[in-house]
């Protein structure tokens, strides 16, 4: 088999936790009845999100969050990506996704690596590292044919994460996430297709549904992207499920037709100062450490 279904679920999130945890076990169980063998939930699926939720809402991990996870992935017999949920180890918080195996074993533990912390005057003020601290490790896992790698929301703006995915074997790299009314229309979709086309990999994004009376407001517009940077499948701001096949041979077959893996020019890359290329340039006498109007 080279292909894998994969489940988006964007679901309404809530402040009563237990309701939270019981409607995300609720969705992912009618997602393994369509067909879905890896399933995610979206980032902060168990607790509003905002920094002044994450230490009320935290539990350790593993923890009673995590314990549900487990037995409906085990109960489904699917690979579960649990979103993400306000992890708390001895006081520190982190934003924390883990990943439960068809038997219902933890096989990974991601911490957020990037803390959304962003000041768009007039429009939103965010700080994460009022209250979290940042995860300093890369993780990846298999689903059948499928070596996924992870990231949470505002990790989807650095390249390079995805960089090191794609060179590690990646096929797919799955991002729980929350962007808001003001960076998700503007930012979410192109991402999204941006770290798919240059890394010639599937992309899968997870938001929670919109809740216009939420103090964080989340756009929502759950989607899958292919190696082509075609949008496989794509939801608006309603609670809803999504689906799309992760088809190892298709990755395959884009990675042939336009090889950048083996056009790469490390050689050039990797000097210490690549941009003293620009000196070699005939007819150019160009100082590299002056701008240039």
């Amino acid at each position: 088999m080279s292909a894998l279904r994969l489940a988006l679920i964007q679901m309404a999130v809530g402040t009563n936790k237990t309701e939270n945890v019981k409607k995300a076990c609720k969705l992912v169980k009618e997602a393994a009845s369509k067909g879905a063998k890896l399933i995610a939930l979206p980032e902060c699926f168990n607790s509003p999100y905002g920094t002044q939720y994450f230490k009320e809402y935290s539990e350790p991990v593993p923890g009673p969050t995590t314990k549900s996870l487990s037995e409906v992935a085990k109960e489904c017999q699917v690979f579960l990506v649990g979103g993400s949920i306000p992890e708390n180890e001895n006081g520190n918080l982190y934003n924390t996704c883990s990943v439960f195996a068809p038997n219902g074993d933890t096989i990974a533990k991601y911490r957020k690596m990037h803390l959304f912390d962003i000041n768009v005057p007039g429009k939103i003020f965010f700080q994460e590292s009022d209250v979290l601290k940042p995860g300093n490790t890369f993780v990846t896992f298999n689903a059948g044919p499928c070596k996924v790698g992870l990231g949470i929301c505002y990790d989807m703006r650095f390249a390079e994460l995805a960089q090191i995915y794609a060179k590690e074997g990646c096929h797919l790299v799955v991002y729980p996430g929350a962007f808001n009314m003001t960076t998700g229309p503007a930012h979410w979709q192109l991402l999204q297709q941006a770290r798919a086309l240059d890394n010639q990999m599937y992309v899968a994004a997870v938001s929670p549904a919109r809740d216009e009376g939420a103090t964080y407001v989340a756009w929502g517009n759950s989607s899958t992207v292919g190696p082509w940077g075609d949008i496989l499948a794509k939801t608006s701001h309603e609670e809803s499920i999504i689906y799309a096949e992760i088809d190892i041979g298709r990755l395959e077959e884009v990675r042939q037709n336009i090889p950048l893996n083996n056009q790469r020019r490390l050689d050039v890359y990797s000097r210490p100062n690549p941009c003293e290329s620009l000196k070699e340039m005939s007819g150019y006498n160009i100082d590299v450490n002056q701008h240039v109007d």
